[in-house]
């Protein structure tokens, strides 16, 4: 039987999953046990519970993995604080400690972190690093019933990817096409949440449920001004106008 521990943190919505032989056994965001809406840290309790749920040690795991490729993010906010530099400083100089304390070196971070839970658990080795949207791809197609898909995604951004498309057969996926960062979907729709007065990345729900009961009296004044369409191509962010009005 080979069992595998996924992991999400340190963004939003920090979560847990436990997978053997490609069935779901047990998943749990941490903010079920610490109370803390979109709770981003280490998900220990959410761990703890779907060990238990599968009845298994975490020694016991085959393979550990974590949702995103951390030195792949750190290039890309490298090169947009060099690209914005020196305007972006403050941002940059907040962000660096925290990167190259911990981030950077994730692997062995989250080794630690494991061995607190289970101090029986020590080879480092079996800790994988997925990319991000990746991630999302396969959340969304092995649970699925379909043996061959084309699968979508979209979200603010991972390491550079904003939107991908890929080819999902059997147990394999096969990145397309992909967008790329600064040009987001995602996070322009974070932007309208919070110029809407919500919080980025925890309101942009509220948005969404709200969205139904509104008019799209703004549809074509975004279309026009902040949004190039390349039909069957790709989408592009109006940078500049955004830039200007921000």
């Amino acid at each position: 039987m080979i069992s595998i521990l996924g992991i999400s943190s340190f963004y939003h919505d920090s979560a847990a999953t436990l997978i053997q032989d490609g069935k779901i056994i047990a998943a749990a965001q941490e903010e079920r046990f610490s109370r803390i809406k979109h709770d981003k840290e280490f998900p220990k309790n959410a761990i703890k519970y779907v060990l238990e749920e599968g009845e298994i040690k975490l020694n016991q795991i085959d393979y550990v993995v974590f949702f995103e490729k951390p030195f792949l993010k750190f290039e890309r906010l490298l090169e947009t604080y060099l690209a914005f530099a020196p305007q972006g400083f403050k941002s940059f100089s907040l962000a660096m400690p925290v990167w190259l304390r911990e981030k950077l070196f994730q692997k062995k971070f989250l080794f630690d972190l494991l061995q607190d839970i289970d101090e029986n658990f020590t080879e480092i080795k079996k800790i994988k690093f997925s990319e991000h949207h990746y991630s999302h791809a396969a959340s969304a197609f092995y649970p699925s019933p379909f043996e061959e898909s084309i699968i979508l995604t979209l979200d603010g951004v991972g390491e550079w990817a904003t939107t991908t498309v890929a080819h999902g057969k059997g147990n394999k996926i096969k990145m397309l096409k992909e967008i790329h960062f600064p040009h987001s979907l995602g996070l322009l729709y974070s932007a309208f949440t919070y110029y809407a007065g919500f919080k980025v990345n925890s309101g942009e729900y509220k948005i969404m449920g709200l969205a139904p009961y509104g008019k799209p009296i703004y549809k074509n004044l975004i279309l026009k001004n902040l949004l190039i369409l390349y039909l069957r191509k790709k989408i592009v962010i109006n940078l500049t106008k955004v830039m200007i009005n921000s």
